[in-house]
């Protein structure tokens, strides 16, 4: 296969995942580049998925199967893009694999040397819930199935060398730098949560019952640090009053950011309603400025968390999370933009829905690739309504939420396009034109 009808696609998601099998279906080489062990990206940490309500892991894990096994792709879990030299049609591109200190090709995924190795830390994909070895795989279904080795937490007792009956342990790995040669690159590098603990009026990081969404949705998961039980970290009992507060971060002219995350209203409906599912005695509040549900089927989801499993909505502007001192319950002030009154609710959980943010290395990755970033740090388009995938190098597209903010189908839809578009450049440069 010529060198320029490969294709280097940054980011393990969904968004990255999707564009590398659009394009190894149609026959070109993929090298899908991500820099942690694992494919998968946020949609991994999920639950379930709105509107739908389906399990997240379900639609997520025969896509990061296939990605495996295609022929046409080549994984490099990991693995950091370093630098990029060239043009559309013929982009050289050198990648850094950071040792996982493990033989992938022995590994077989068993897990006993994790069943001995002494070192507990806070697990990163359970938002730090919960507690992994210092040799791990991200989670259950991770790919590939093979463990790495927290050198920083590795205190190099080298049991789990002892143990590993098919030899797969090698502290001698060092750094590889892989060298390619691609026709064109797709950066599909996701989003980050705004850090919740800036806007200190809501107690995050203060009271142990104050969390982010994204830590409730781990904790709602069967896969998760308590089974997918839904209890109160501070005492271990049911809450009987939980609320989501919208836009922390989110639309703000002070402190956070001024755009709208785009997803928030409906995650934290589903969030809800699975709440309800779990404990149809509990209830569930949920303060909003404006509800934004603007995707298909997302304002009849909102009427049934309404209407089917009792779901409150307070159009309000929290503005403080206290805790009573007698009760330990939390108590939130909020003013009521309705009926234009200042008022107060007790409620033991309190579920933050921070702003969804790009990547702060994306700004990085922009100067290795010599990309545009807007004022909030996304990847700019070359144009937003007629190039929405394009960017201001030729033969280098964007797509997913690095783009913009968005929901994981439309950052489904804008893979496929960002594929078709790379797609067309392998077809011109074959051809002796890019455009």
């Amino acid at each position: 296969m010529k060198a320029n009808e490969s294709v280097l696609v940054i980011g393990g998601g969904i968004a990255g995942m999707q564009a590398s099998l659009d394009l190894a279906n149609r026959g070109s080489k993929v090298y899908l580049v991500e820099k942690t062990p694992s494919i998968g990206g946020r949609m991994a940490q999920l639950d379930k998925t709105f509107p739908t309500m389906d399990c997240s892991i379900c639609i997520l894990a025969p896509k990061m199967i296939e990605c495996l096994r295609h022929p046409n792709i080549t994984l490099l879990t990991y693995s950091e893009l370093q630098s990029v030299k060239g043009s559309a049609g013929n982009f050289r591109v050198e990648v850094l694999k950071k040792p996982r200190f493990i033989d992938e090709n022995k590994c077989t995924g068993c897990g006993e040397c994790a069943q001995y190795c002494p070192t507990e830390v806070p697990n990163e994909f359970d938002m730090n819930l919960g507690i992994r070895k210092a040799i791990y795989i991200p989670f259950p279904q991770a790919v590939p199935l093979k463990y790495t080795i927290d050198e920083e937490n590795c205190i190099k007792c080298r049991l789990c060398q002892k143990i590993c009956k098919a030899g797969a342990v090698d502290f001698d790995q060092k750094p590889e730098t892989v060298n390619l040669k691609v026709g064109a690159i797709i950066v599909a590098t996701g989003f980050e949560l705004f850090d919740a603990g800036r806007i200190r009026e809501y107690g995050y990081g203060k009271y142990r019952d104050v969390l982010t969404s994204l830590e409730f949705e781990r904790l709602l998961s069967a896969s998760g640090p308590i089974g997918g039980h839904l209890l109160r970290l501070s005492d271990g009992c049911v809450p009987r009053r939980i609320a989501f507060i919208q836009c922390v971060g989110s639309r703000s002219l002070k402190g956070g950011v001024q755009f709208c995350s785009s997803s928030c209203c409906v995650y934290a409906t589903k969030e809800a309603i699975l709440v309800r599912e779990h404990h149809p005695e509990c209830e569930v509040y949920i303060f909003y400025n404006e509800l934004k549900v603007f995707g298909k089927g997302f304002q009849d989801f909102v009427k049934r968390a309404q209407n089917e499993w009792g779901v409150k909505y307070i159009r309000a502007l929290p503005g403080e999370v206290v805790e009573d001192p007698k009760t330990h319950s939390l108590i939130i002030w909020y003013e009521d933009t309705k009926e234009n009154m200042t008022k107060n609710t007790e409620i033991d959980l309190v579920v933050l829905c921070p702003a969804l943010v790009p990547r702060i290395a994306n700004k990085e990755l922009a100067g290795i690739l010599g990309l545009e970033l807007d004022k909030y740090g996304f990847f700019k388009p070359r144009d937003v309504l007629y190039t929405p995938v394009d960017t201001n190098v030729p033969g280098i597209f964007i797509c997913g939420y690095c783009q913009g903010p968005k929901d994981i189908p439309e950052s489904v839809a804008q893979a496929s396009g960002a594929a078709a578009r790379a797609a067309e450049v392998i077809a011109l440069s074959s051809s002796g034109g890019v455009r």
